[in-house]
């Protein structure tokens, strides 16, 4: 994977998310890109083809779930690494996430220690 281009797609309707997120991927050595909302996203990843994922469940115009849906079902994003990260904290939304092909559901607030852990792990296949 280090080998190749390694680019994300960060979308949260929070601005202040999607930067923070946006320059822990950087630091990782990630090409960022940024959508404030699901249908957004879903024509992002459409075009862009991240090597990444990391998306909230919360969105306007499509659900975090939504956007996962879609990628799960477009052939050419098929393994795609997703990290959810989202303020909810139920048990069914974490089953509901992985049943979508999430790798790895991260619970707001986070430390960048906890978002590095959970996007390497997500990248090596998760653990579910």
């Amino acid at each position: 994977m280090d080998t190749l281009l390694k680019t994300a797609l960060v979308v949260d309707d929070d601005p202040d998310i999607r930067k923070l997120v946006g320059t822990y991927l950087k630091d990782l050595g990630y090409t960022v890109s940024e959508a404030a909302d699901g249908r957004a996203a879903i024509k992002k990843l459409d075009q862009e083809r991240p090597t990444l994922l990391c998306v909230d469940l919360m969105l306007p115009e499509s659900s975090g779930y939504d956007v996962c849906e879609h990628a799960q079902k477009s052939p050419a994003l098929q393994g795609l690494p997703i990290v959810m990260i989202s303020a909810r904290s139920m048990p069914e939304d974490q089953a509901h996430a992985e049943e979508l092909g999430v790798r790895e559901y991260l619970v707001k607030p986070f430390t960048r220690s906890q978002f590095v852990e959970y996007v390497k792990r997500a990248i090596h296949g998760g653990l579910g």
